[in-house]
């Protein structure tokens, strides 16, 4: 299949090289589970431990584009296929 921006495709081979990752999940009962599903998850994968701990510090962090009401509730933790 021809794909427009290759960019694009998510390629699983390109994430089985890369062993340390950052998992994040929804606590029980949030409401945004309503709309992504209860059991939402999603992971990001890093060739070494530096790149994971970098993003996943960058990802604590609360940004900008919240309004001040707003409360990020995702958990986010550091995880590892070794």
């Amino acid at each position: 299949m021809d794909f427009c921006h290759q960019h694009n495709v998510h390629n699983k081979l390109k994430n089985k090289k890369k062993n340390y990752g950052i998992k994040m999940t929804l606590p029980v009962g949030d409401t945004l589970g309503n709309l992504l599903g209860e059991n939402w998850s999603k992971q990001h994968w890093y060739h070494n431990e530096h790149e994971r701990d970098s993003a996943y510090e960058k990802m604590k962090i609360r940004h900008g584009y919240y309004r001040k009401t707003d409360n990020p509730t995702q958990i986010i933790e550091k995880i590892s296929r070794q």
